[in-house]
């Protein structure tokens, strides 16, 4: 006899015999890529070229300057081998706050800003207002003779006012004696005066600038409103419109400062006429004296120690007129 084949089970309905899954059921879900938020790294993507711009040339040569100043050249006695360069710590420093000409052209450079710049900055808020009155005329013209000393290159402007101060062929100093005043613009008492008088001329025209732009964006609503009131004239200008543009005057501030750190270029240029001026007049100028001895280490620390001047110039300034403003 032959063995009776098994019979299978009956199946379900529903059902499907092994492991081979219905063909509608659900199906577990792939892992998916995560897509990448390209709007997260725009700003950065705008952000690149600036960014890379300041570091190589703000950060970059500041940490090679302050680099450069803790070192210094070694000399051998006899002189017969290269000089060396070891390393130093702050005796580069030391050597510049000890020396009695640098400090004395960083004292000489702050008196003259300390006189120059609230003179210029006063006489460009005064133009600004004047360009700003209603009833000025000629505004146009007055506005670009006022801008024109600022659009003749420094160099010309210093060989014209070296020409004027000449006692000599000065038409000022001839006016002068006439009237009995015996005026030598070159002189040592002078010759500070002189250059801030260079300064003040040819940078109150691109300040007024500054100013009179400020004032422009005022809405006229508020000198409307003034005027209803009754405040008119000088009154309006002390009480509404200076107070609207005291953002542009601390940024006119803050950059003259930096500005008058840096002075170099008048007084390279009266150094023809005036004898008195030294070649370590200036700062600046006394750190070229030592890039001209090859001496790069003692012109890095004198330049981050008047980059700390400026520093601790702008901030303290900024620092006061916040304090003045929240206390107002």
């Amino acid at each position: 006899m032959h063995p009776s084949p098994t019979t299978p089970a009956p199946v379900r309905p529903g059902e499907r015999t092994g492991s081979t899954p219905p063909p509608d059921a659900p199906r577990p879900d792939a892992p998916r890529r995560r897509a990448v938020d390209w709007r997260r790294w725009t700003p950065l993507g705008f952000l690149l070229p600036f960014g890379s711009l300041f570091l190589l040339t703000f950060v970059a040569p500041i940490c090679y300057a302050v680099h450069q100043s803790l070192f210094k050249l070694h000399r051998s006695g006899l002189g017969l081998t290269p000089p060396s360069t070891v390393f130093a710590g702050f005796a580069n420093y030391t050597e510049a706050l000890a020396d009695r000409a640098f400090t004395s052209a960083v004292v000489r450079v702050l008196l003259i800003g300390a006189v120059q710049v609230p003179l210029m900055l006063g006489l460009a808020l005064l133009l600004a207002l004047l360009l700003d009155g209603r009833r000025t005329p000629g505004k146009r013209f007055f506005r670009l003779a006022f801008f024109l000393p600022y659009a003749i290159p420094g160099v010309i402007g210093g060989l014209m006012w070296s020409f004027l101060y000449q006692p000599d062929v000065s038409p000022i100093a001839r006016a002068l004696s006439g009237l009995g005043l015996h005026v030598d613009f070159t002189s040592e008492g002078l010759l500070p005066w002189s250059v801030g008088n260079m300064l003040t001329w040819g940078w109150t025209g691109y300040n007024m600038i500054v100013i009179h732009s400020a004032l422009k964006a005022i809405p006229g609503e508020y000198a409307e409103a003034a005027e209803l009131d009754g405040c008119t004239g000088w009154r309006l200008a002390w009480h509404i419109k200076i107070p609207m543009v005291r953002p542009a005057l601390v940024m006119s501030t803050v950059f003259s400062i930096i500005g008058m750190a840096q002075l170099y270029n008048e007084p390279v240029i009266m150094r023809a006429v005036a004898p008195n001026l030294a070649g370590d007049w200036t700062p600046i100028m006394a750190a070229q004296n030592e890039v001209a001895a090859n001496n790069y280490q003692a012109a890095a620390a004198r330049s981050v120690i008047l980059a700390l001047v400026i520093f601790v110039l702008s901030f303290g300034f900024m620092r006061f007129v916040n304090k003045r403003g929240a206390a107002l």
